[in-house]
């Protein structure tokens, strides 16, 4: 079932630009309130969600001075198999959602050290984490290198299929009546300053009583946006391959294994159907979303390292996104500065993880005009007077 797309000139309580999963989950939470909602998007269920790795790992994300994000990602993660299981109830659509847990492991002694730090900062959280030795990290998972010399199980992070996702929110959004318009937003339409929604890149206006800005590495590029309104959020470029574990799909790996390799973060996320994504790059390169043979070269090596026996599968897909970066590494939700226009952008590594959480606080927030409690750090009013990018973009000029 694909959305349907609706004659311009359109009036709709809630106008949300973007239509990846963050915009997609506040269009649907929003309907479900009752609103009118539209979304605008050339694409709707593409972003970056087409290449992220679907981690919902709060406890092995944890990086120091993020205790603040830490309590959302874990409320989120709380949330998300009601989530699944509503959402794909409202869709009709399998989620790939895994409560498979993630094994996080050291190759050497400086990451046995700094993976015990981890663990250590864990559990001063109050998290749930399990201490293994190498072996033990190998009769769990045998396919781990033999110089494997300990690791963190926990049993609580685990995985979700980002493409399934986003396809059942959008057919999800479809059941709920929210109408989609397949175009570029060209600038945000401010009357008597306040915000009254979208003009097109045809020139055609679209009036809403809320906008929400979700268009991700995108948003701080919308045209229009006053300057200590604009979000500021940059493009942060990862790269990802899948390869595919040969039928009849043996025990590869029975769950998420990351490491730290050289200092580079990796990741093996086993699906059920026999994928294996491994990621990702992070790398500070603008809108550049070019695959790269020293990106791929770099990932290969290092899930070599971490699982031998990776390089006898077939290579399926290599992937270039963008993830939407803040300066804290934080979201942006609820209301702006700018009475009409609403944030739900900046998530950075945890849109996916985020997803559950960021649509039942943006339906609060249109609704209501208010950040729920759990939100209030979170608003986009901590960078008031921060302006990263220049507004004078639109979301038409695609990235290179």
């Amino acid at each position: 079932m694909h959305p349907r797309t609706t004659t311009p000139s359109a009036t709709s309580d809630v106008l949300v630009v973007g239509g990846g999963v963050i915009g997609l989950v506040t269009a649907w939470r929003a309907a479900q309130r009752g609103l009118s909602v539209a979304v605008v998007d050339p694409a709707p269920g593409g972003g970056a969600a087409q290449v992220a790795a679907g981690m919902l790992a709060a406890v092995t994300e944890l990086h120091y001075g993020e205790q603040t994000l830490l309590g959302i990602n874990l409320e989120s993660a709380r949330r998300y198999p009601a989530f699944a299981a509503e959402l794909a109830e409202a869709s009709g659509r399998d989620l790939g959602y895994r409560a498979c847990g993630t094994l996080a492991v050291a190759l050497d002694a400086d990451d046995r050290a700094h993976l015990r730090e981890l663990h250590a900062l864990q559990r001063r959280s109050g998290l749930e984490s399990e201490w293994l030795s190498g072996r033990e990290c190998r009769r769990l998972e045998p396919m781990l290198a033999p110089g494997v010399r300990g690791g963190l199980r926990v049993d609580g992070d685990h995985q979700i299929d980002p493409r399934r996702l986003a396809a059942a929110l959008l057919v999800a959004c479809e059941r709920a009546g929210v109408v989609f318009h397949r175009a570029w937003a060209e600038r945000l339409s401010v009357v008597r300053e306040r915000a009254r929604g979208i003009v097109l890149a045809d020139g055609t206006g679209l009036d809403a009583g809320q906008t929400v800005l979700a268009a991700g590495s995108l948003s701080g590029r919308l045209a229009g946006v006053p300057d200590d309104v604009l979000p500021p959020v940059r493009p942060v470029k990862g790269q990802v391959l899948r390869l595919t574990v040969p039928k009849p799909y043996a025990p590869f790996l029975s769950r998420t294994v990351r490491a730290v390799v050289r200092g580079s973060h990796v990741y093996l996320v086993p699906r059920e159907n026999g994928e294996l994504v491994v990621g990702a790059t992070s790398e500070e390169l603008g809108w550049d979303t070019t695959v790269t043979a020293g990106g791929v070269y770099e990932l290969l090596r290092d899930a070599h390292e971490l699982v031998p026996g990776i390089t006898e599968l077939p290579l399926t897909e290599t992937r270039a996104g963008l993830r939407p970066g803040s300066p804290d590494n934080a979201p942006l939700l609820g209301p702006t500065r700018l009475d009409g226009l609403q944030l739900a952008t900046g998530h950075y590594r945890n849109g996916v993880l985020l997803t559950p959480l960021t649509g039942d606080v943006m339906a609060h927030a249109l609704t209501t005009g208010e950040l729920p409690d759990e939100a209030l750090a979170f608003t986009p009013r901590r960078f008031a007077d921060a302006s990263l990018v220049s507004p004078t973009q639109s979301l038409t000029e695609q990235p290179v």
